[in-house]
């Protein structure tokens, strides 16, 4: 794997005939892989909090449940046509060679539909099952994570998740909307404490397989403006989601349990930035992306739990 990864040559697929032959449960896993499951599951977090957040009474089991669904098939069906059209990249990856398209057990092809259908069936079933605003906005983010990122700003532009994590930040609209039937201007505060969470979460991530990025490459940040730049961008980011976190509170939307929370939350994670910046080290690196996916589910949830204890 790292030879073919060194060369810059795509990892060579296993016979089509070969792949027919596997147990049907290796064949599921890898479809499911195709779906990025630990990524949704935060993404699904964040949309349960934010339905809480919207209607602290709560929203009927029922509702929870198809949106839920909707959102790990939309996700999923976004996360299956990005292995698709990133697979020639992905072979030159070390980190992701051995995905299910790169190194042969799904058929391009096939993933490709794959990701269709699950997207199809996303926006069907949310427009049946909750309402058609929820599927309009799990629709765009669908769209805007496959075109505005992946296709556009993700080969172009160091600044691709800056600008394209909205397709990530998406979620809590949904939530909102499947909890309300609409959107409100509050619903805008889960959705920007995403996106402000994205670009150091994920150039955390960048600095650990900087290697990767510059042999597929994509331009990302560490890769065309070094890693002391990127390390200070993540510090800057990260000190304007801890400010950023605290202004619901001062808006009336959350109580005193959230403004604890975002309030010990935004310190480490500054913490760790601050680390990250003054002592740099694979390690460091490490905690910080770790981090921030404890931050981030923590913070939602504290969230719901505000709103729900405050009824």
């Amino acid at each position: 794997m790292e030879s073919a990864t060194n060369t810059g040559e795509r990892a060579q697929p296993i016979a089509a005939p070969l792949a027919a032959r596997r147990p049907l449960v290796e064949v599921l896993r890898d479809y499911l892989a195709l779906t990025k499951p630990r990524i949704i599951a935060l993404l699904l977090v964040t949309t349960v909090a934010t339905m809480f957040v919207a209607d602290p009474a709560g929203p009927a089991v029922a509702t929870i449940i198809w949106t839920l669904l909707g959102g790990y098939l939309a996700a999923g069906g976004a996360g299956a046509i990005n292995h698709y059209l990133e697979r020639d990249r992905d072979a030159r990856m070390a980190r992701t060679c051995g995905r299910p398209l790169v190194a042969g057990r799904i058929e391009p092809r096939r993933g490709l539909l794959f990701g269709i259908a699950l997207g199809v069936l996303a926006i069907a079933e949310l427009a049946l099952a909750v309402n058609v605003l929820a599927a309009a906005l799990a629709l765009a983010g669908l769209l805007g994570y496959v075109f505005v990122y992946t296709l556009w700003l993700k080969p172009l532009t160091a600044q691709n998740i800056v600008i394209g994590g909205a397709a990530g930040a998406v979620p809590p609209l949904v939530g909102w909307a499947a909890a309300t039937g609409g959107l409100a201007l509050d619903a805008l505060y889960p959705f920007a404490i995403v996106f402000l969470w994205t670009p150091p979460h994920f150039w955390a991530l960048a600095l650990l397989v900087k290697d990767d990025y510059e042999r597929s490459g994509i331009p990302m940040l560490p890769v065309t403006r070094g890693e002391a730049v990127t390390r200070r961008q993540i510090l800057a980011y990260s000190l304007a989601l801890a400010a950023f976190t605290v202004m619901p509170f001062f808006t009336g939307l959350f109580g005193a349990l959230y403004l604890a929370a975002a309030l010990a939350l935004g310190v480490c994670f500054v913490a760790l930035a601050v680390h990250l910046a003054l002592r740099p080290s694979r390690g460091a690196a490490v905690r910080l992306h770790l981090g921030s996916l404890a931050y981030l589910a923590l913070l939602f949830c504290a969230m719901g739990a505000d709103r729900v204890l405050s009824v």
